[in-house]
């Protein structure tokens, strides 16, 4: 939660997420003309990030689910259903519904990340939430853990601090 509001998750996220749920809905239109395959494929996928999210980060590293949880694709698919629903071109779909599934990713994840971003004063510092959250719970790969291995002993024989992510 610390770092999605950052550029790569606004812009690789939608774009990668978009293809199972195009499939689906391709699947589902072509053979029962059913709008609904994007919601569908969504909500098993939802389904199985918070189990994923659940019993892999929560049951064995007991590391707190809202640093965790899955980005909602749910405002996403139904747009992209409803374009198919009213324009029945593939294309059209594709071209706009697309379009909208990737602008809608980010003012749709709002309601879950707003609370996370509320400034609070710490230590005499203005920071928000998942920044306090970011610097209690460090992890591998964060700089902060980069300047701790530094400070440590984890170095190899020639002085130089060891390549750790």
């Amino acid at each position: 939660s610390d770092w999605k509001d950052r550029r790569l998750w606004v812009t690789v996220t939608p774009i990668v997420l978009v293809t199972f749920p195009a499939a689906v809905q391709y699947f589902l239109w072509e053979r029962f003309r059913q709008p609904w395959g994007a919601t569908v494929c969504v909500l098993a996928l939802l389904f199985g990030e918070w189990v994923n999210r659940y019993f892999n980060f929560w049951g064995w590293t007991y590391f707190p689910v809202n640093f965790v949880f899955p980005a909602i694709l749910t405002p996403g698919a139904i747009l992209l259903d409803t374009v198919l629903l009213l324009s029945g071109s593939y294309l059209f779909t594709a071209i706009i519904g697309a379009m909208g599934w990737g602008l809608i990713f980010y003012p749709g994840n709002w309601p879950i990340i707003a609370p996370l971003h509320v400034p609070v004063e710490y230590n005499g510092m203005l920071m928000s939430i998942a920044d306090i959250q970011g610097y209690n719970y460090v992890r591998t790969g964060t700089p902060e853990y980069i300047r701790m291995v530094e400070k440590g002993t984890l170095r190899t024989f020639g002085k130089d601090v060891a390549p750790v992510s």
